[in-house]
C-alpha cells in the first residue's frame, strides 16, 4: 500500500475525515478495494467503496506527483442518489 497522508483540520489538528466519523482504516479499506473510481476536478480522484462493517464511503484524494503516495482530502458516507446508483450497479 502506498503511503497515505490526510488533510488536517486547522481547528482540531486532527484529520478532516474525523469530522465525518470516518477513520483511517475505513479509508484504507475503500482505497484498497474500490467498487468504483472516477476522476474529479483539480487532478483529484474519487473512490467509492464499502468497508468491512458495511458502510459505503466516498473518498476524495490525489496522488503524489511521483505516485508513491496518496493525499486524502476527505471521506464521508455515500448517501441518496449516489448510494442507490452504486447499489444498482453492484446488483448487475
Amino acid at each position: 500500500m502506498k503511503e497515505i497522508r490526510y488533510f488536517i483540520d486547522s481547528e482540531t489538528g486532527q484529520p478532516h475525515i474525523y469530522g465525518h466519523n470516518v477513520d483511517e482504516s475505513e479509508v484504507e479499506e475503500v482505497l484498497l478495494r474500490p467498487l468504483k473510481q472516477q476522476p474529479s476536478r483539480d487532478n483529484s480522484k474519487i473512490a467509492l467503496g464499502q468497508t468491512g462493517s458495511g458502510r459505503f464511503l466516498k473518498v476524495i484524494y490525489t496522488e503524489d506527483e511521483d505516485r508513491a503516495g496518496l493525499f486524502v482530502v476527505t471521506a464521508y458516507d455515500l448517501r441518496g442518489k449516489a448510494l442507490k446508483a452504486l447499489r444498482r450497479r453492484l446488483r448487475k
